[in-house]
């Protein structure tokens, strides 16, 4: 019977354990968010230290752009 009861138990751990783990195309999702928005924040970085204004402000909407996109990855 403990057999048993050992059995079925980690049968039950291995099903939870399959659940948390993502597919690949949730991986591609999450790495293309990720580097969406690291892309806005260089893009940010870039728009600190630019000492033209209208530069400035470019790169500040693409940064906008940059983290608008990452929120859209599904």
């Amino acid at each position: 019977m403990k057999k048993v009861v050992f059995v079925l138990a980690a049968a039950g751990l291995m099903s939870l354990a399959a659940c948390s783990s993502q597919t690949p195309a949730e991986n591609a999702a999450d790495a293309t968010e990720n580097a969406l928005d690291n892309a806005g924040e260089n893009l940010e970085d870039l728009a600190e230290n630019s000492s033209n204004e209208v530069a400035s402000d470019a790169l500040e909407n693409a940064a906008d752009n940059a983290h608008d996109a990452a929120d859209n990855v599904q």
